[in-house]
């Protein structure tokens, strides 16, 4: 049931990343985009009174249900990955700012206009 509250994160920054000119505001959308894919594959990958896939010497194999480490090594595999390409976006916004003056996306023009 609380898929549908990360599909809602994941739909807000589609619809931030079609609608919003601000190149700044692009990068929040697509923020909000990541964290939305990234809680919906956590929980997805959740498991009720599931414990951890661990094993050791003297422990007997019980009907217990595991959880799935998969989802959440890629998650935080994914995070990693936001951050730099956070990063780089804005270092590409600062340096757009600096050649046009702007971030606005209509107010930038074409190339050929300089």
């Amino acid at each position: 049931m609380i898929q549908y509250l990360f599909i809602g994160l994941i739909l807000i920054g589609i619809y931030g990343l079609l609608t919003q000119k601000n190149l700044i505001k692009l990068v929040v959308a697509l923020n909000v985009l990541e964290v939305g894919v990234n809680l919906f594959i956590i929980s997805v990958g959740y498991v009720k009174d599931g414990v951890a896939p661990i094993l050791f010497k003297g422990v007997q194999s019980t009907n217990e249900t595991f959880v799935d480490p998969l989802p959440q090594a890629l998650v935080l595999t994914a995070i990693v990955i936001g951050v730099g390409v956070t990063a780089l976006a804005l270092t590409v916004v600062r340096k757009i700012y600096e050649k046009h003056g702007t971030i606005d996306l209509d107010e930038m023009g074409s190339e050929s206009d300089d």
